[in-house]
């Protein structure tokens, strides 16, 4: 699958006359707890020509470019990235954490160097809290429930009770979370959910984990309470103009 994924990418470069210095998984196959029937969801991030930036008409900073039962491929300009970077955009943080790297480039190397020094606790703590807090409204208040719908939960709670803990970006990767966040007596309902995650198809429902609920609903105001006291980081630009300039004038 690797293969593939690299000549759609390189037909990528080809048809939107771009380079592409970083490709990734993003997806449950990223996190560590795909579906039988996942697919691949895979994000880059792309530099185009010097002159295209100079352009009145301005240019779109998202290539959308395949999307079926089995590959879901669309990437982000560099200098829309650069941009999220410096808002702390906890989607951009994870694609430069992802275990699953499908092409690496010096420039992608450049760009996670850039990633500390950007880094807000507040704004990534009220991302996942957001994050958890639709998921279990919309998927995990019936009796059933769709089992796949408590990792989409679970994780992000992980994530930020994280960032509390260590006040760093956290890991991509659902069990590293698990290990150091989970409350111990939860690990063998969890390890229930997992092997029923992994035999059940993404549509796959089952009698709601009444366990599960409760921890959901005592962390949820926890993390809301924490990142409403959190101090807000101030950052500048002239790091990332200069990362931007130097992107441009890299080799092709």
């Amino acid at each position: 699958m690797k293969d593939i994924i690299l000549e759609e990418l390189h037909k990528i470069e080809q048809v939107h006359n771009v380079k592409i210095i970083m490709a990734i998984e993003s997806g449950s196959r990223a996190w560590g707890f795909a579906s039988p029937d996942s697919d691949y969801d895979v994000r880059f991030i792309y530099v185009r020509n010097k002159e295209d930036y100079l352009k009145l008409e301005g240019i779109r900073d998202v290539i959308e470019w395949k999307l079926d039962e089995v590959l879901d491929i669309n990437g982000w300009d560099v200098r829309k990235a650069l941009q999220l970077i410096h808002k702390s955009n906890p989607t951009i943080f994870e694609w430069c954490a992802s275990p699953i790297v499908y092409l690496q480039t010096p420039e992608f190397d450049v760009l996670k160097s850039a990633l500390p020094k950007y880094f807000s606790p507040k704004k990534a703590l009220y991302h996942y809290w957001h994050m958890a807090g639709t998921n279990y409204r919309e998927y995990l208040k019936g009796e059933e429930v769709r089992i796949k719908k408590y990792f989409y939960v679970l994780r992000p709670l992980l994530a930020a009770q994280w960032i509390l803990d260590k006040k760093v970006a956290p890991p991509m990767l659902f069990d590293e979370l698990v290990a150091a966040e989970l409350d111990k007596e939860l690990l063998p309902e969890l390890e229930r959910l997992l092997e029923m995650k992994k035999t059940l198809p993404e549509m796959g429902m089952a009698p709601k984990v009444q366990v599960f609920n409760d921890y959901i609903e005592k962390m949820m105001p926890e993390i809301k309470k924490a990142a409403e006291q959190m101090e807000e980081t101030e950052t500048d630009w002239e790091f990332l103009d200069k990362l931007f300039l130097k992107f441009l004038e890299s080799e092709r």
